[in-house]
């Protein structure tokens, strides 16, 4: 009767454990090595934990002889939670003052699935229909959901004031040396349907999936290339 007893507290106690949580993005600063066209320039990054999720700031800026041709930056912000649905925007914020690219600042509100706010200083009200992601978040989702095995073969990205399918494919591993060191990485490509544009990340597994090389082509040319030069973990 003891053991009897013994087996259904035991089994009972075993239905109440948690599940085991989901891998969760490791809080981190990045630099990056870029060239633009015949624009040299550093890329820094963020990601911190916040009471609601993540804030993850991406900062580009010229250097070295580059400054003399620009002393701009584009300054990007996006804040966004994580639950059982993965990666969910909750605001972003964009000031590019190197490039032609209109400012932006929007909240996405998942009560009423919408997006709103303004670009370029006009007024913008998108209809969500699923989750959607700006250009900030949508690399933070591509790397909690490598990190669970559920990456999908399409998000859809806020891109200015529409929203657009991206597909996604994997273009296999290889070996890249960086500044921040030499790692087995895996291509992962996206690409906006109807666009000539395609930027692949070299993603890292021990690094949570972080890209250690981005690559823009346009029209098959390369356009953009960013290069891990240091990966720095927030100890919280």
């Amino acid at each position: 009767m003891i053991l009897a007893r013994l087996f259904i507290a035991m089994f009972v106690w075993a239905l109440t454990i948690p599940a085991l949580a989901e891998p969760l993005l490791t809080p981190h600063t990045a630099v990056y090595k870029v060239k633009i066209s015949v624009v040299s320039g550093e890329l820094n990054t963020e990601l911190r934990k916040t009471a609601d999720g993540y804030f993850a700031n991406h900062v580009v800026r010229a250097t070295g002889l580059s400054r003399l041709l620009t002393r701009g930056t584009i300054d990007v912000t996006s804040e966004f939670s994580i639950d059982a649905g993965g990666v969910k925007a909750i605001r972003y914020k964009a000031i590019d003052t190197i490039g032609d690219n209109p400012d932006a600042d929007l909240e996405f509100d998942w009560s009423t699935n919408e997006a709103s706010g303004t670009v370029g200083g006009e007024n913008v009200l998108l209809k969500l229909e699923g989750v959607a992601h700006d250009s900030v978040s949508i690399q933070y989702a591509l790397m909690h959901d490598l990190l669970n095995g559920t990456a999908a073969a399409r998000y859809t990205l806020f891109d200015v004031d529409e929203l657009s399918i991206v597909n996604i494919s994997n273009v296999g591993s290889k070996t890249v040396t960086t500044g921040a060191g030499k790692f087995t990485a895996l291509g992962i490509r996206h690409q906006k349907e109807g666009s000539s544009r395609a930027t692949t990340l070299w993603c890292v597994e021990e690094l949570d999936f972080l890209p250690v090389i981005i690559e823009q082509h346009k029209d098959g040319k390369l356009r953009f290339r960013a290069t891990l030069v240091t990966y720095t973990p927030i100890r919280e």
